[in-house]
Order: structure tokens, then C-alpha cells, then sequence
């Protein structure tokens, strides 16, 4: 018997899958072990009982539907493989006014309605006390702003937050940043999750571990932006009952540890900040992916109050434009313990709630401070909270501009 003879149909070349689609299958395929690329699209997790009650408690009363997965993340086919694609999604710059422009120097409607203002410290950090983030005015919305401009970041605890309203508080100061890959709540882009579950989906953590671990590390968020965020408003609906805490510090008081000569130094220069996701670049897919990378002033002029910022941080920036990468290291590893190791320029705060049931919020800007969240609680409680990041200006520096203390009347020395 004659062999049996298996043709193969010639494929027409026109069918041939392209680079990019060559590409798109192979990247697909899995999720990185750091748990920052190639995601895909979908429900995340479909075992609900890992939700914290307060969370859930609060989705049903506000109609946030978890019943096929939590959280969402856009389409697979939506989300960008390729680094050009991804820092194309933002690359025109467009108008952006502060609403702090438009306050009450002194905050009359804000701090007329509320029970209490507490400054936590001398120069950052503000807890405003008896209202509620849902019920505010225009007018006290924009005074909130030009508080948060001065003091970094301001809290309120005892909050019921739909995450419907805190997303429109978002809109209402600017553009929200919508994420290309991360997940979000269900059926509202904008609103990213913060989850220590679903990040131990992709990452180990531990107490040893912690440090530089997703957001236990000093950092500034979404640096890579043209016009990265001004105002970012987390409400953690879920906290555990000891420890958990978040720490700031401010960018107006960094600039100030550094002396005239330093500083006269740095004012005018740029640094390379980069983003937390990688991505594939198109012209070199082999090499590996690799970060969206953009320049910004590392001194910056803050639209509001036109006080000078120290604007780097150990998370996401690389490189000094113009240096030598010996001198550029040497520079940012002493910027960046300007913010870590100085005490009085941080504000370190407990998200516990008075009120059993409600919620704590922080409303701080991305444009003047870092933060660290901090891990002692080991993970053993549950822990949950949704972020909103209001898109700002493209950051510039100002050479006329003044430093907080300069502008304030009080001593450089």
C-alpha cells in the first residue's frame, strides 16, 4: 500500500499574521510575575468571598453590580501591548485650570461648615471634621482644592461615599485618569482599586518583602504622564484595626532642606521619570519591555499657590537630563532621602474611622509630595479602598516663583 501523501493548502501571504500580531498572541499568553503588564481584559477574581463586608456593604447600597467578577479591567483587545500605543493614549496636552484658582483665600464656605479643622502637623496634612466629601458646594469644592494645594494633603474620616460621587468630585476638578491596564470598579472606568488581595494575585509580599513592593515604596503616582495628576482622592472603605497607615511628605518643605546654592543648581533642570507598566517597543520587540519615559521639571512651580516643589521620587524617576549617570545617581539618591529620612516634613496618618460602617478619604497633590503605605499589618486584615487621579497641568517651572517659606515670611536659615 502507498503511503499516504498529506498536502498542506498554501496560505495566501495576504493572510500572513503581521509583527503586531505575532506579538500581541505571545504577550497574551501570560501575566508577568511582577503583575504590571500584559493583563487581560475582563473580571479579575471571581471569588467574591475575599471582598471585605464594608466593601460589599457598600457596592449594594450603591448599585456597583460584583455578581460576574471583581474588578473589571478593560477589553483584552483595548489594552496596549506596545509602548508607542500606550503613550499615545495622552501625548496632545490640553487646557487645564485649578479649581483653586478660583477660592476663598480664607476658605470661608469650607471652614465655616465644618466642626473642626486640625492642622496634624505644621506645614502638611489637615483634618476637616463633620462633612461629608458628597454633600460639598462648588464653592466649598473649590476651597478644598486650594487647601490641599497649601497643606499637601487633607483628610476626612466618618465618610458615605458612593463611588459614583467620588468619581464626579473627580471630574469636577479636571480630566480623570483613565488606566489602560489597571483594574477598576466595576462598570466605572476612572476609579482604580486598591486591593492587597487581588495584588498578591501577582506579587509575593511579606513583612520581609515589603519594602519597595507595589506601593510600599516612596513614590509619586502616574510621573510618566504628559500632564500627570494634580488632585488624587483615595477612600479606603475597609481598614484594619491596628496599623495600615499611609505617610506624605511635602514637596515645598524638600526644597527648602536644600541649600541656596543646590537649589540655584537644580531650578531650570529635568529628570526622566518613568511608569510603573512596561510595555513592548514595536522597533525592538525582543529586547524585553520597557517603561514609558517622559521629562519634567525637577523643580516645579505650582499653579495655585506659585511655590516652588521638589518633584522627584525613588519609585519613578532615572536620570537627571544633562549629567553623567555617576553624578545623576549620586544627586537623586541624596533628593531622595531629602523626603525620606526628614520627619518634620511628613504627616503620617491612621485611616481608622470613628463611625463603624463609614469610611476614611485623603485628598492630596501628586504635584508637591510622595507617600508610602505601610505593610506592618502584614496583610492578615482586610484592607480596601478606590482612587480617583484628576489629570493636571504639564509640569513647568517658574524661575520668578517662590518657596513656601519665602512666600509665608518665614526664616530660611
Amino acid at each position: 500500500m502507498a503511503p499516504s501523501v498529506q498536502t498542506i493548502p498554501q496560505q495566501d501571504a495576504s493572510s500572513e499574521p503581521s509583527i503586531d500580531e505575532i506579538i500581541k498572541k505571545i504577550t497574551s499568553l501570560n501575566v508577568k510575575s511582577d503583575g504590571r503588564t500584559n493583563f487581560k481584559g475582563g473580571y479579575v477574581v471571581s471569588d467574591l468571598e475575599k471582598l471585605p463586608a464594608p466593601t460589599k456593604k457598600r457596592y449594594e447600597k450603591y448599585g456597583i453590580d460584583i455578581t460576574p467578577g471583581y474588578p473589571q479591567r478593560p477589553p483584552t483587545e483595548d489594552i496596549p501591548i506596545f509602548i508607542e500605543d500606550a503613550k499615545a493614549i495622552r501625548s496632545t496636552p490640553w487646557e487645564f485650570t485649578d479649581r483653586g484658582t478660583k477660592a476663598d483665600p480664607e476658605k470661608k464656605a469650607l471652614f465655616g461648615a465644618a466642626k473642626e479643622v486640625k492642622h496634624l502637623t505644621k506645614h502638611i496634612g489637615t483634618e476637616i471634621v463633620g462633612l461629608q466629601l458628597s454633600e460639598l458646594t462648588d464653592q466649598q469644592k473649590d476651597e478644598l482644592a486650594l487647601l490641599i494645594a497649601e497643606r499637601v494633603v487633607v483628610f476626612f474620616r466618618d465618610q458615605d461615599l458612593s463611588p459614583q460621587k467620588q468619581l464626579a468630585l473627580g471630574e469636577y476638578y479636571g480630566k480623570v485618569e483613565l488606566h489602560p491596564q489597571q483594574a477598576y470598579v466595576n462598570g466605572l472606568p476612572g476609579i482604580t482599586v486598591i486591593w492587597p488581595e487581588l495584588f498578591k494575585l501577582f506579587t509575593k509580599i511579606s513583612f520581609k518583602t515589603a519594602y519597595n513592593t507595589l506601593t510600599s515604596t516612596w513614590h509619586t503616582d502616574l510621573v510618566h504622564e504628559l500632564q500627570p495628576p494634580g488632585i488624587t482622592h483615595l477612600h479606603n472603605d475597609t481598614v484594619p484595626e491596628v496599623g495600615g497607615d499611609t505617610v506624605w511628605a511635602s514637596g515645598y518643605a524638600a526644597y527648602h532642606k536644600l541649600s541656596p546654592a543646590f537649589q540655584q543648581f537644580l531650578d531650570g533642570k529635568k529628570a526622566v521619570y518613568f511608569s510603573a507598566n512596561k510595555y513592548v517597543d514595536r522597533e525592538n520587540p525582543l529586547k524585553g519591555t520597557v517603561h514609558i519615559e517622559r521629562e519634567h521639571p525637577i523643580i516645579r512651580t505650582h499653579p495655585v499657590t506659585g511655590w516652588k516643589s521638589l518633584y522627584v521620587n525613588r519609585g519613578m524617576t532615572s536620570r537627571i537630563v544633562g549629567l553623567e549617570p555617576e553624578e545623576s545617581k549620586v544627586i537623586l539618591e541624596y533628593l531622595f532621602s531629602v523626603f525620606e529620612k526628614n520627619l518634620d516634613i511628613q504627616v503620617r496618618f491612621n485611616w481608622k474611622p470613628t463611625v463603624e460602617g463609614l469610611g476614611t478619604s485623603a485628598l492630596w497633590d501628586n504635584r508637591i509630595s510622595q507617600h508610602f503605605a505601610v505593610w506592618d499589618y502584614e496583610g492578615e486584615q482586610p484592607r480596601h479602598g478606590t482612587r480617583v487621579s484628576t489629570l493636571a497641568e504639564v509640569p513647568y517651572f517658574d524661575p520668578s516663583s517662590k518657596s513656601q517659606r519665602e512666600a509665608l515670611g518665614l526664616s530660611l536659615d
